[in-house]
């Protein structure tokens, strides 16, 4: 008895998967012996070998060890999960001689058997189960491509629900608009948000405006989402603001040009490293937002810089410079704990907002909107608008004037120092930045004192870096005519 279960087992081995549910049901009811146990794990062993090995040994054997009943391994159980069947018609076939020893043997537990099958049913109800879950929603998916249309137009729901309603059903998003031969409400409704969006653009404020986001294509650009995401940074440049009074209520030790002689070392920092400009403008965003409401002595100053510049690094590099660089550069003036200590200081004062829009944010935006508005050689109209925004980092003035509005400035002044024969506003800059003519005219003359250095300002930093002839010497660049004229013929 004992030889020919054995013999049964091995014989059964290729034929059905064993789940461990089943095989200790079946080895307590006295179905199935042990032995069954090793053969599952003969069977995942090889399946595994040939699934990810694939050697030719193990195909010859499985070609050799199973050759009727592998094609049925893979298919999934719906009727008999059992294997009783499947054992009685094998040990028939392969052991002729022995079929009434067989037999009598099985009657005494048929009883068994049944209270096996009662047991295992569970398993064969919820195959069936999820086979009949399967085939509903095809159906459903069915029955949607037929009646959908018709539901939408009597509904008439809003976008929201009716992709929503579209998801669950599984269908795409565009599946509504090209079922049917009437026009869905659905289409309505997305050509409404399509006009909601061209509107923001700028596309359907008048002729004379330039949609600069009609690129959808680029998904780097985020066409769509370009006018709400500026529309957000000019609520949070409002927020993050420093205050434009700190040197005389909270400053006794430092003065305004202390701080212009700190930004000009830290540009020529910025350059000896390789940073990028968005770290040095929000590097000096750190400083005057820590000095607002912290007192600090002249003899700390280096070490706030180099702090903020190091915060900094971390935040836009991609490989930031180390802390004993900071510490080299200051010819080891403070120490590698001092630094990290004012590190944990500045950050816990800041809470950590460090997603700060600076002059930088809207310039590049802005110039986008002028290079598109105007036929101007882009290089240089691009470096001097860069040059002039970077020229307010020194001076403690500008801080009363919004980062936004010192790039529409900066990009107002050069549109004038490259070309004099138009005005240099346009309704497209105007709807960009949301600045018209008179409201520039006090940061546009402001900036021209300092590309002219009326001041004879003896911070160069800025000025000998983009006198370099990879910035198109852009810094030795001024207007022929001054700029108040323009606002006079304006005004006038």
């Amino acid at each position: 008895m004992k030889k020919e279960n054995k013999t049964a087992a091995k014989v059964e081995e290729p034929t059905a998967r064993i789940t461990r549910a089943r095989a200790k049901a079946l080895g307590s009811s006295g179905g199935i012996f042990p032995s069954s146990k090793p053969s599952f794990k003969q069977d995942q062993k090889h399946v595994l070998c040939s699934k990810f090995k694939k050697a030719a040994s193990d195909e010859n054997k499985a070609s050799t060890g199973a050759p009727a009943g592998m094609q049925h391994k893979r298919r999934a159980v719906l009727e008999d999960v059992t294997n009783i069947l499947c054992e009685n018609s094998r040990t028939n076939n392969i052991h002729p001689t022995k079929i009434q020893t067989s037999k009598q043997a099985r009657r005494v537990p048929t009883k068994k058997k049944i209270e096996v099958v009662a047991d295992i049913s569970p398993m064969q109800e919820d195959a069936n189960t999820k086979l009949a879950e399967e085939l509903s929603k095809i159906r459903m998916v069915e029955s949607q491509e037929v009646t959908l249309p018709v539901k939408l137009e009597e509904q008439e729901p809003t976008e929201t629900s009716m992709s929503s309603s579209i998801r669950e059903c599984g269908l795409p998003d565009h599946m509504p608009l090209i079922l049917g031969s009437s026009k869905p409400a659905g289409l309505q409704s997305s050509q409404k948000k399509e006009d909601v969006v061209c509107k923001k653009s700028g596309t359907s404020n008048g002729p004379d405006i330039v949609d600069i986001d009609s690129n959808f294509k680029d998904p780097q650009v985020c066409s769509s989402y370009a006018p709400d995401i500026y529309s957000k940074l000019r609520v949070a440049e409002l927020d993050c603001r420093p205050s434009t009074n700190y040197m005389e209520k909270v400053q006794r030790d430092i003065t305004p040009s202390m701080r212009g002689i700190l930004i000009d070392w830290l540009v020529e920092v910025s350059e000896e490293y390789g940073l990028v400009p968005d770290t040095l403008y929000l590097t000096v965003n750190l400083i005057d937002r820590f000095l607002s409401q912290n007192y600090t002595e002249k003899t700390r100053l280096q070490l706030l810089g180099v702090t903020c510049m190091l915060i900094t690094s971390k935040y836009e590099e991609i490989c930031a410079p180390r802390v004993e660089e900071f510490c080299f550069i200051t010819d080891n003036t403070y120490t590698r704990g001092e630094v990290l200590k004012l590190e944990s200081h500045v950050l816990n004062f800041l809470h950590f907002q460090l997603s700060v829009p600076t002059t930088k944010t809207f310039l590049r935006r802005f110039i986008q909107a002028a290079q598109v508005s105007y036929k101007l050689p882009s290089i240089e109209f691009e470096f001097l608008a860069n040059y002039l925004a970077e020229l307010t980092l020194l001076e403690y003035s500008f801080l009363k004037f919004l980062p936004s509005l010192i790039a529409a400035a900066a990009v107002f002044l050069a549109i004038w120092t490259l070309n004099q024969s138009d005005h240099p506003w346009n309704p497209t800059l105007e709807h960009y930045t949301s600045y018209n003519a008179s409201e520039l005219k006090t940061t546009v003359l402001a900036l021209e004192d300092l590309q002219l250095n009326t001041k004879g300002c003896s911070l160069n930093a800025i000025r000998e870096k983009y006198k370099q002839q990879k910035f198109k010497c852009v810094a030795t660049m001024t207007p022929p005519q001054p700029v108040l004229s323009l606002f006079q013929n304006h005004d006038s």
